[in-house]
């Protein structure tokens, strides 16, 4: 049984700049989760223009999504030191650069992977804006919060819907409409993010920072569900496009627009699963929405119809991840200590994008060797179904903050 860490005492509400800090980074984080999903809704097309294998595919959508999740751990670490009034603003500047680099690279499968690397930075603001909104709301209402700023994760549906839609006007000009955003808004946050005054700043170093959090059992376990629940959807979001292209036989925008819809799903229901941690122990809120994850999973492995049967089991996924997700991060701002947030945030939002990462170089790989996508969807079941019966058995003996 684990004994949640007792936290500075924190006022009944939130304080003046919550909420403006909140959006800024709810903001911030959509953007950069744009740019950070740039290539998913355009894979079938370089697929096509550079002759590519369904690995080669999948690998290409996936190396942003590894190298943003690896980001995390020392992004995190670097946010506990010197604050997200200079972070925000400088990781979304730098992202700036592989978002026009993706120009140029686009006629060469080695460049693209190379700036799909450098992509990757992108998705590193999850661990900038955990321990930011953490630090602005009492616990009582820090469910809420985080669940909003996880709506930034909406950045996925952004790129699946206005990609493919804005490329229809020129091949480059989606690249260009989003490193303008990001030019905005690091201006932008350089004058309106703000750090809670008083934040405990830790004095250790780098590396004996991240150790202590990795010493933390809790951490590990954390870290399991949120790579099953956020997995999933960083998953879905950059490999449905391809998976309802290939499968379905849909056009690249029709599987864009439907895969924007599934991460407008998982966008809505997290702020629900953090609105219901705060009521309900978040570990039952956990294991229900991983339970409906599995079941729906099994029923999308037998493959039906897109309409209805498909698409009413893929959304129903979707809540119930998107739910799992606001959830467990309901868990981490009870058991962590204000100063520790950005590094435990860092690794558990580490391995949510690494259980993003594997998953479509299966999907891909299985396909590529049964020509079937059942067996990936069946792992997945199993996966969520193992998290929904830990979460249930084990988590909810996390005592909840007074």
């Amino acid at each position: 049984m684990y004994t949640a860490v007792k936290q500075p005492p924190a006022p009944a509400s939130a304080p003046p700049g919550a909420y403006r800090n909140l959006a800024m980074a709810t903001v911030g984080f959509a953007l950069t989760f744009w740019a950070w999903n740039l290539i998913a809704p355009m894979s079938g097309d370089y697929k096509d223009r550079l002759g590519l294998s369904s690995f080669q595919q999948s690998l290409l959508v996936a190396v942003p999504v590894l190298v943003g999740s690896l980001g995390r751990i020392p992004v995190g670490a670097l946010t506990d030191k010197y604050g997200a009034r200079l972070m925000f603003p400088l990781i979304s500047a730098l992202t700036v650069l592989p978002v026009l680099l993706l120009i140029p690279a686009k006629d060469s499968y080695g460049a693209m992977l190379a700036v799909g690397f450098l992509l990757g930075l992108g998705g590193t603001t999850f661990a900038i804006g955990i321990p930011l909104v953490n630090s602005w709301f009492p616990p009582a209402e820090r469910g809420l919060a985080l669940g909003v700023f996880g709506m930034g994760m909406g950045g996925v549906a952004l790129s699946g819907y206005f990609t493919p839609r804005i490329a229809e006007h020129g091949d480059n000009l989606p690249f260009l409409v989003v490193a303008g955003a990001l030019v905005v808004y690091a201006a932008l946050a350089a004058v309106l993010v703000n750090d809670r005054p008083g934040r405990q700043v830790p004095t250790g170093t780098l590396a004996h920072r991240l150790a202590a959090a990795g010493r933390l059992r809790v951490t590990w376990e954390l870290s399991a569900l949120y790579a099953i629940g956020f997995g999933g959807i960083v998953a879905f979001g950059v490999y449905l496009p391809t998976y309802l292209k290939t499968w379905y036989d849909l056009s690249p925008t029709d599987a864009g627009t439907k895969s924007a819809g599934f991460a407008l799903v998982t966008v809505v229901f997290r702020p629900i699963g953090g609105w219901l941690s705060d009521r309900i122990h978040p570990a039952l809120v956990s294991s229900a929405a991983l339970g409906v994850a599995a079941l729906m999973a099994i029923v999308q492995a037998f493959d039906p119809k897109l309409m209805p049967g498909g698409t009413i089991a893929l959304l129903i996924m979707a809540a119930g991840l998107g739910t799992a997700s606001g959830s467990v991060f309901a868990l981490v701002s009870q058991v962590t200590p204000q100063a520790k947030v950005g590094s435990v945030t860092g690794i558990v939002g580490a391995m949510g994008g690494l259980g993003g990462f594997v998953p479509p170089l299966v999907m891909g790989a299985v396909y590529s060797a049964k020509g079937s996508y059942s067996i990936g969807f069946m792992l997945l079941s199993d996966l969520a179904l193992a998290g929904c019966v830990y979460a249930y058995g084990r988590m909810r003996n996390i005592r909840r903050d007074a």
